[in-house]
């Protein structure tokens, strides 16, 4: 998390120095251009600007994060191991086909959005389905507990 903090930090004082440069190369480029804020691209120095305030906003916070978990996480620690950092992501079922009808019902969603309005609700139902088919798929058949 420290090595991440430091990393966005020295994103911002890039992105700072890159809007800087940007524009005061516009305004040297540019000499007809009549005062200095008129020879200035615009564009591209506000977007440059926040995008250096972007990375100071996610260091900022990834630095109160650090600051409010009051200990080390095992990728800071040189001496972990990888297992260490592993946490526990639950329970996923390798054999189950409602992921892919969960998939088949957005893209006929979608489709029906692009060609037809008439599919629209057919994925609807459809998305219906397989949602319920995969929240319950644990309490009945086979693998019911």
């Amino acid at each position: 998390m420290v090595t991440n903090t430091r990393l966005w930090w020295i994103l911002c004082a890039f992105f700072l120095l890159t809007a800087t440069v940007y524009t005061v190369w516009n305004v040297i480029a540019h000499p007809d251009g009549g005062d200095w804020y008129h020879r200035i691209e615009w564009v591209g120095t506000v977007a440059l600007l926040f995008t250096a305030f972007m990375s100071a906003l996610i260091a900022f916070y990834m630095s109160r994060v650090h600051r409010a978990q009051r200990g080390e996480l095992p990728e800071d620690v040189l001496t972990a191991d990888i297992d260490d950092g592993d946490p526990e992501l639950g329970e996923f079922s390798p054999w189950s086909w409602w992921p892919i009808v969960l998939a088949f019902s957005a893209a006929l969603a979608i489709l029906g959005l692009a060609v037809g309005v008439w599919l629209f609700p057919i994925g609807l139902a459809v998305f219906v389905i397989a949602i319920v088919g995969w929240v319950y798929e644990y309490y009945r058949g086979h693998f019911a507990r």
